[in-house]
């Protein structure tokens, strides 16, 4: 089956899952072609960047305001060639601000759209439901309390399990990784998880380094930050100095499976971090406006997923003015000098891992979930 498939991501978690389904799609259409937005991981999958997701990643509801005339710029241009191209499908993941309104103009064209990581409207901003329900085709869940969730509000959803979920796994051995790294095995290892996002992992860095300091003076512990692709390896380094952390290029799930306590931006890495069964601190910080704003709206009873996947508090979570070195260094000196505290903590991870593990391959479902919509649509039109 030859299509032109439009697919869409705006951000590092998001072109992940995206590039994931293009290959799973790949195999089962060899002969479609794909164009969207999309970022490195996308493009190496094959996807035609009509725009560059690089361009979308920002957070904070303040904060995005000094980029809002570039994104639309983009949004603009993502639009026009469509309207040109006229796909037969959408697959818009996750980026809700950019991608709900994107699913309003595909609708006015008759293009039906597959929605891979729910929007958190179960969290905030609920009123989007009903635009949701008009726009969406098929919509694709991540984490298991979902499913349900959207389907009560009239949502055609499907829990699909964590991408991530079965995947992760480290490419070397401890001993292996540590001799790699000049790590000396007898110390404790603390992973340095800032973000995927320039923003935001210069604003964490100040109470990181902070908290590094304060660990290091009380005990002789190794500190790795693997860069992300999006920061890059310069990015730390230039800003890092004298303090006692290795950053490392990539590698990101090598250390964090070795690591004895993760220090980890409240996002997908957390995510990882559980899967991986390594004990955390998270944490996060905007802009204090945003902040603020966000607390208006938000209702949740945790704001890491980990905590809300396991429905009680598992991991500490430092947000916005408790996120201080000192706070992070309490937290995480609390986790290396109490093994039992860590124990208890791999054990609760150990129970989120199966809650995010769905049946079967998430890709295969979410495949086999846009085959299903591509096959509707070309029965209507034969009819």
């Amino acid at each position: 089956m030859a299509l032109d498939i439009l697919i869409s991501a705006g951000e590092a978690s998001g072109d992940r899952y995206a590039a994931m389904l293009v290959e799973e799609l790949q195999h089962r259409w060899p002969e479609t072609r794909f164009f969207g937005c999309a970022g490195l991981r996308m493009r190496r999958a094959g996807v035609e960047a009509v725009i560059e997701a690089e361009s979308l990643a920002v957070v904070g509801l303040v904060e995005v305001l000094e980029h809002l005339p570039r994104i639309w710029r983009q949004y603009r241009k993502l639009v026009s060639v469509t309207e040109k191209r006229r796909p037969q499908l959408a697959i818009l993941t996750d980026s809700p601000d950019f991608h709900l309104r994107l699913a309003r103009r595909l609708k006015k064209q008759g293009i039906p759209v597959a929605y891979l990581v729910a929007p958190q409207v179960w969290a905030w901003r609920k009123g989007r439901i009903r635009g949701m329900r008009q726009t969406i085709s098929r919509l694709l869940c991540i984490f298991p309390f979902e499913e349900p969730f959207f389907r009560a509000n009239g949502l055609p959803a499907s829990y699909i399990g964590h991408p991530l979920a079965g995947m992760m796994r480290p490419s070397l051995e401890k001993a292996e990784f540590f001799r790699k790294h000049r790590l000396a095995l007898n110390r404790q290892l603390v992973t340095v998880l800032p973000g995927s996002r320039k923003g935001e992992a210069a604003r964490h860095l100040p109470a990181l380094l902070d908290a590094v300091e304060r660990i290091y003076r009380q005990r002789a512990t190794h500190f790795l930050l693997p860069a992300s692709e999006t920061t890059g390896a310069a990015f730390f380094t230039d800003r890092i100095r004298h303090a006692p952390v290795q950053v490392i290029e990539g590698e990101t799930w090598d250390a964090i499976f070795h690591a004895d306590v993760a220090l980890a931006a409240s996002g997908t890495v957390t995510i990882e971090a559980a899967l991986a069964g390594t004990p955390m601190v998270t944490f996060y910080k905007v802009n204090a406006l945003s902040w603020m704003l966000g607390r208006l709206l938000v209702r949740v009873p945790f704001y890491s997923m980990v905590n809300l996947v396991a429905e009680q508090r598992i991991v500490p979570e430092l947000m916005q003015t408790a996120m201080t070195g000192e706070r992070l260094a309490a937290e995480a000196l609390f986790l290396l000098q109490d093994d039992a505290a860590r124990d208890r903590m791999r054990q609760e991870l150990t129970e989120v891992a199966r809650r995010l593990t769905g049946q079967g391959r998430p890709m295969e479902k979410a495949a086999a979930v846009v085959e299903q919509l591509v096959l509707e649509r070309q029965a209507a039109h034969v009819a």
